[in-house]
């Protein structure tokens, strides 16, 4: 039978369930930013598509600049 040079103790063990619920709360962050930064992108494509349909020629970077606050000056074409 195989006997490590080492053992286990009661520190080691709470040292790494700390590190392992470290990294999890990590993960669980990443996730949400994620998530978070998925949802803007897909609430300007709908609404540059919404518009799109209605006739209006702003462009996805323009949509994202009017929601950020930004002043936005959109040509029109007319033909």
């Amino acid at each position: 039978m195989y006997i490590p040079p080492f053992t286990v103790s009661s520190r080691a063990i709470n040292l790494i369930a700390e590190i392992s619920s470290a990294i999890e709360r990590y993960a669980i962050r990443m996730e949400q930013s994620d998530s978070l930064r998925l949802r803007k992108v897909n609430r300007i494509k709908t609404i540059h598509s919404s518009l799109a349909i209605e006739g209006n020629n702003l462009t996805e970077s323009q949509v994202c600049d009017i929601i950020n606050g930004k002043n936005v000056v959109a040509i029109s074409y007319i033909g």
